[in-house]
């Protein structure tokens, strides 16, 4: 199901992309200080929304996932610290905690 719905977003992606370029097929001066290109308008508008999408979801990842990983691996470390500490205090016959597994 997940092999399908790929093949579906990566078709979907070429179809738009062909429109995009199809579209605008005017040449514009693409200036970056040392350099200039004269690229196809539909590639300047494909490249930019490639480059925001990119930084957009790596500031996510490491502005939010990053550190929701790292407080997951301190409260599983203290919960196994609990754990030692109450199989040490009460022996192996009390019930110990557990973390769900991913």
């Amino acid at each position: 199901m997940k092999k399908a719905g790929f093949i579906l977003l990566a078709i979907a992606a070429v179809v738009v992309g062909l429109i995009v370029g199809t579209l605008n097929s005017d040449v514009v001066l693409l200036d970056l200080l040392w350099i200039q290109l004269e690229i196809p308008l539909g590639l300047a508008i494909l490249l930019g929304f490639s480059l925001g999408l990119v930084t957009g979801l790596s500031m996510i990842y490491l502005l939010r996932v990053l550190p929701l990983n790292f407080q997951l691996r301190r409260a599983r470390t203290t919960l196994s610290r609990l754990n030692d500490d109450a199989q040490g205090h009460f022996g192996q016959d009390k019930p110990t905690l557990t973390a769900p597994d991913d």
